[in-house]
C-alpha cells in the first residue's frame, strides 16, 4: 500500500503540528487534495509544503505564497 502525505512547514521551515493532514493512496490524490485545500494550510500558518511518499521526499518544499 502506498502512502503519500503533505508535510506543512511554517515560515521558519519547521513542521506545523496542527496543520490539516491526511494520507493518500496515490500521488495524484495527494496533489488533487492540495489543489483544493492549500488555502486551509496557509490559513493554518503553513508557508510551504513538501510531498512525502512514506518518509521519502517526492518534491518540495513548495511555496504556498500567492504569486
Amino acid at each position: 500500500m502506498s502512502e503519500y502525505r503533505w508535510l506543512a512547514l511554517g515560515p521558519d521551515g519547521e513542521p506545523l503540528a496542527d496543520a490539516p493532514a491526511a494520507a493518500f493512496p496515490t500521488q495524484a490524490d495527494a496533489e488533487a487534495w492540495l489543489s483544493d485545500c492549500w488555502t486551509d494550510l496557509a490559513d493554518a500558518g503553513a508557508s510551504s509544503v513538501t510531498l512525502l511518499h512514506f518518509d521519502q521526499v517526492v518534491y518540495g518544499p513548495m511555496s504556498l505564497e500567492p504569486a
